[in-house]
Order: C-alpha cells, then sequence, then structure tokens
C-alpha cells in the first residue's frame, strides 16, 4: 500500500461556484477514488480561500461582515460538493483559527531564515487576481491575465527574496520533469524564471480582512502567502503525523489561471522553509459554454447544483469528464450532457444492466463457467493513464470494454439459449458488469453502488476487478438511469 495526496486549489468565495471549479474537484475525487480503490492510504484536500480585498469589498457589497459572508459562500461549496458526491478528507478555510496559527508560524520560518524584509512597493495592481503588476505585464493597459482594470498603488509592504530562488527553481524544473504539467505549459514558467524574477510583496497595509503580519499588526499577510500554504497547514505543518505522512504532495491540481503562482511562488516559500516542494503540479484548461466565454454579463455560467438537481450527479460528473481531453480547454452545454446521459449512460450502460438481469432473475440453472471476454479491460493500461493523469484517456478504456459486453449479449443472444450454455453467459455478462462497475465507481459512484446492489455482490477494490466466482443474487431493480427529452 502507498501514499496518495491529492488537492485542488482552495477556492475563492467571493461568489458561489460554477462548473469550472465542478471539474478541477470532480477530477481530483476520481484520483483520490481510484487510489483508494487501488488500496493506498488516500488524503483528499479542498477548501475555500477566504481573506483579500476582492473577498472584504464582495461582503461590504452585500452589506455583511466579511466572516458572515464567507460562511454563506462556504455553505454554497459545500453544499455542492456533497450534491456531486466529492469524497474530501478535510475541506481547509483560510479562517480556521489553526490554519491561522500555522501561517504565522510559517511566516516567522521564513523571517527567521533572511528571506522577509520591508520595504516599498510601487506598481500596478489587479485586484481580482490579487496579483501584482510590472509595466511590461500589462496588455493594453490591463491585466494580461484577466483582462480587467489594474490600480495604482504605492504602500510599505513586506517583502519575500524571490529573486534568491530563481536558480534553484531552474534546478527544480530541470531535474522533475514532470513536475510542470501538463508538459506543454512547462515553457511559460521556464521563460518568466529565465526572464527574472522580482522580489515579491506579501503583505497589505491597506487591506484589513486577513491574518496579521507576525510582529507588525498595522500589515496583513498578503493572500498568496495565506492561501498556499494550506496544502500543509491542513496535513498539521509541521508536527503532526498526517504531514510526515503524506508531505509531499503527489498532485495539485488546478485551473491554468493560478499556474504561476503554484510553479514559482510556492516552490520558492517552500525551499525557503526547508521542506520538498510537490511531487506534481498540473493545470487544466477552461470551459467555455456553448462556445461561449463563461460570463456574468453574458448569463451563461453554470451553476453545477441545478445541473445536479436536474439530472442527478453521475451524469453531470460522467459528462464533464467523457470527451475533454484533461489539461485542454473545452466546451460544456447541457446538450452534450443529455446525449451522453440518454446514448452511453442509459443505452449503453443501463440497458445492459437491465437486459441482463431480466433474463438472470428467470434463470433457475447455476450461473458459472469459463471467462471469455476477460482480455478485454487491461487494468493495468487503465492504472497508467490515471497515473499520468490522462483521466479522460482511462474513461474511454473502461467504456470500450462496456460496449464490448454488450456485443457479447448480442452475438451470444441469451435470450435465445437455455441450460448450461446460457449458465456460461450470464456468468460471463454479470462478471463483466461486475468488474466494470468496480472501474468506473470512482466516475459515477453513486450507479455504481446501485449497480453492485442489483448483482448482490459487494463493491471490491482493484485487486477484484478479475473473474471469479458469481455469488451474487440478483434483485432487478429501477433503470440506473432515466431518458431526458
Amino acid at each position: 500500500m502507498g501514499k496518495f495526496y491529492v488537492t485542488t486549489p482552495i477556492f475563492y468565495v467571493n461568489d458561489k461556484p460554477h462548473i469550472g471549479h465542478a471539474y478541477t474537484v470532480i477530477a481530483a475525487d476520481i484520483l483520490a477514488r481510484w487510489h483508494r480503490l487501488a488500496g493506498d492510504e488516500v488524503f483528499f484536500l479542498t477548501g475555500t480561500d477566504e481573506h483579500g480585498e476582492k473577498v472584504e469589498k464582495a461582503a461590504a457589497d452585500a452589506g455583511k461582515t466579511p466572516k458572515a459572508f464567507t460562511d454563506e459562500v462556504v455553505d454554497k461549496f459545500k453544499t455542492a460538493w456533497k450534491a456531486l458526491n466529492i469524497s474530501y478528507d478535510k475541506f481547509v478555510r483560510t479562517t480556521d483559527e489553526d490554519h491561522i496559527n500555522r501561517i504565522k508560524n510559517f511566516v516567522s520560518k521564513l523571517t527567521d531564515n533572511g528571506d522577509i524584509y520591508k520595504g516599498e512597493y510601487e506598481g500596478w495592481y489587479c485586484v481580482p487576481d490579487e496579483t501584482f503588476l510590472t509595466e511590461t505585464e500589462l496588455v493594453d493597459g490591463k491585466c494580461r491575465v484577466c483582462g480587467r482594470e489594474v490600480k495604482k498603488v504605492k504602500e510599505e509592504n513586506y517583502f519575500f527574496r524571490l529573486s534568491k530562488y530563481q536558480d534553484a527553481l531552474l534546478k527544480l524544473y530541470s531535474d522533475n520533469p514532470g513536475f510542470l504539467s501538463p508538459k506543454y505549459r512547462a515553457d511559460e514558467i521556464i521563460n518568466i524564471v529565465k526572464g527574472g524574477l522580482r522580489d515579491l510583496s506579501i503583505s497589505r497595509a491597506t487591506v484589513k480582512w486577513g491574518i496579521p503580519f507576525p510582529g507588525d499588526p498595522q500589515q496583513t499577510i498578503y493572500v498568496w502567502l495565506d492561501a498556499l500554504p494550506n496544502y500543509i497547514t491542513a496535513l498539521g505543518w509541521p508536527e503532526a503525523a498526517s504531514f510526515n505522512t503524506f508531505w509531499p504532495a503527489d498532485v495539485h491540481i488546478m485551473g491554468k489561471e493560478i499556474f504561476r503562482f503554484h510553479t514559482i511562488y510556492w516552490p520558492a516559500f517552500l525551499l525557503s522553509a526547508g521542506l520538498k516542494p510537490p511531487n506534481k503540479v498540473f493545470a487544466h484548461g477552461w470551459f467555455t459554454v456553448n462556445g461561449q466565454k463563461m460570463s456574468k454579463s453574458l448569463h451563461n455560467v453554470v451553476d453545477p447544483l441545478s445541473l445536479v438537481n436536474k439530472y442527478g450527479a453521475d451524469p453531470v460528473r460522467f459528462a464533464l469528464i467523457r470527451e475533454m481531453e484533461f489539461g485542454r480547454d473545452g466546451d460544456f452545454s447541457e446538450e452534450f450532457l443529455v446525449e451522453k446521459l440518454n446514448g452511453e449512460l442509459s443505452a449503453d450502460l443501463g440497458n445492459l444492466l437491465s437486459r441482463t438481469l431480466a433474463i438472470a432473475e428467470k434463470f433457475s440453472g447455476e450461473i458459472k463457467g469459463e471467462p471469455e471476454p476477460g482480455g478485454l479491460v487491461d487494468i493495468k493500461e487503465i492504472s497508467s493513464h490515471i497515473d499520468k493523469l490522462e483521466i479522460h484517456e482511462a474513461l474511454e478504456k473502461i467504456w470500450r470494454y462496456v460496449r464490448s459486453i454488450n456485443k457479447y449479449v448480442n452475438d451470444k443472444k441469451p435470450w435465445s439459449v437455455k441450460g448450461p450454455e446460457l449458465g456460461n453467459i450470464l456468468y460471463n455478462v454479470l462478471e463483466s458488469i461486475r468488474i466494470s462497475a468496480i472501474l468506473l465507481s470512482p466516475f459515477i459512484p453513486e450507479t455504481c453502488e446501485k449497480i453492485f446492489g442489483q448483482l448482490g455482490v459487494e463493491a471490491g477494490g482493484l485487486k477484484d476487478a478479475v473473474f471469479k466466482e458469481f455469488k451474487g443474487k440478483v434483485t432487478r431493480g429501477p433503470n440506473l438511469f432515466v431518458k431526458v427529452q
């Protein structure tokens, strides 16, 4: 048994979760569930980033205190993740007292190591991205990341000696080629670091909603130094056994817009603190909706909770992962979700179970035989795709197996066969369905629980995804999916 530590970013709570947030957390959930199937000891972390100017402003606009505002938004995230069947082990909040105390400890450690000093910052600042920018980083006078207006700020801050870690970061990337993932995103980060790093402002004097800087309560710790260490504070750094067990993280998963901060700032902070960087940082792409950029002004921001309420959790999880290469940009539409629900989920999987159990319930003979389509699923190949974070490819391989079971049924025509021959066919189909349900359980867990229930078998782990004696007692239940118009 190994260990596996996967994280999502801690999501900013200036608004409720959207489909992009859901995509990140579903992907992380699939990885966590797969590694649990494999017998690994897993820690899956998600949470919320609740400090900073953006939250302060959103709370004021809503006529609420920042804490009351963040409590309400956090409840929306937790409600959505529960509806999507997200199996996180811990939900960290940057307003947690434990996190606050550990962040102060972390900042003090960086200070003791000589990497923090006080100076004056003058330059451009993007409030939505909580990012300081140089003149060369602006595009038409606006933030190069989000395209929104920036403002000129001048204030006395504390700085982190980021420039000191330029060579160390380049060595990290060179020695660990999988650290920057997917590989095609590596050059951008490497070129930024090679181009020279400026020391980083890590406090604000004008923002009060945050953690007071150790030894200087007039300053508030800047959001990135408050937020990024959540990955270790949630493990109980520095003294907890869980930190020693799970750190370094196996993979941080996030949207591409925050890749830079996780691959430059975060490892530099860790190196300063004498800690190992994570093994991998993986950035996925952005969603468009019906071919358009998702934005409030276009009224096309997709609420994952409303989709779950309409179609169920598993169709949403399935549709988001099914055909978009994990890492690339993709497009989402409700029509695509319905197409997958009616087609692959209902017709391929649901109908396979229903028609098989209809025959098995009437069969009075012994369900046993020799495996016939057993070579059609290569679990090592699927596991390899998971290890390489090719989640969509893993699902494709499993679905080919589901289709092969359907083909086997169509070829063997069990409705026209009797006696031991039918017992052999049913054995092969029922065991194949059981195996496919094990492999699909990280992707559509609620559906697979229903399959195991109707087969009358225990769920099992990856080691059980092989042909065995069929010991189930089949009980045909409601259809797994209901087709929609």
